[in-house]
């Protein structure tokens, strides 16, 4: 198999921060506090542009665009299941309610298949200075999946060269012991 060079991480790849949007992964029921954090960096930044997505798992990619939008559809093409449209709406309710004193401009795009990948390709898309994303407190099914797959936050770490924020939702008590 021919050797494949990926561009690595270095100082000429960096996204200038100032004046470059920041895009934030969001998931249904998620805290507020992403959307806030998300918010207080773009004012700490001079405003800059915030692009809020959800990635449907449950859906595949079948044209992306360079504006970072994509056209998708069910994994089962004899399928048709519109609950999407649904969760598309709830996610837009619950930005507008927590962005409500949000005084710079933001969007949302509902993007479909990998989660790394489309925040990636939505990243590039906008020319983001970075991705921000939740940490969660995954169920104990959940843990051995993102042991052994890794995380969002992770995957977006290790394939592509724009810095990860992570916002801790949820916190384990030390002295508790390890939870899992």
């Amino acid at each position: 198999m021919p050797f494949h060079h990926v561009p690595q991480p270095s100082p000429q790849r960096m996204v200038p921060i100032p004046g470059h949007p920041l895009v934030v992964g969001v998931v249904p029921g998620q805290p507020e506090l992403v959307a806030l954090t998300a918010s207080a960096w773009s004012d700490a930044l001079g405003g800059v542009p915030l692009y809020f997505a959800y990635v449907d798992q449950s859906r595949i990619v079948d044209e992306e665009y360079p504006d970072g939008t994509v056209r998708h559809s069910d994994l089962n093409p004899d399928s048709v299941d519109d609950s999407w449209e649904q969760r598309e709406r709830e996610i837009r309710s619950f930005l507008a309610g927590a962005l409500a004193n949000h005084q710079g401009p933001w969007d949302f795009r509902y993007l479909a298949g990998e989660p790394a990948r489309a925040l990636t390709h939505l990243a590039r898309a906008v020319d983001a200075s970075a991705i921000l994303v939740g940490a969660t407190r995954p169920s104990s099914s959940e843990r051995v999946r993102e042991f052994l797959a890794g995380s969002v936050a992770v995957h977006l770490a290790r394939h592509q060269h724009r810095p990860v924020l992570i916002v801790p939702v949820a916190v384990v008590d030390w002295k508790a012991g390890i939870p899992w």
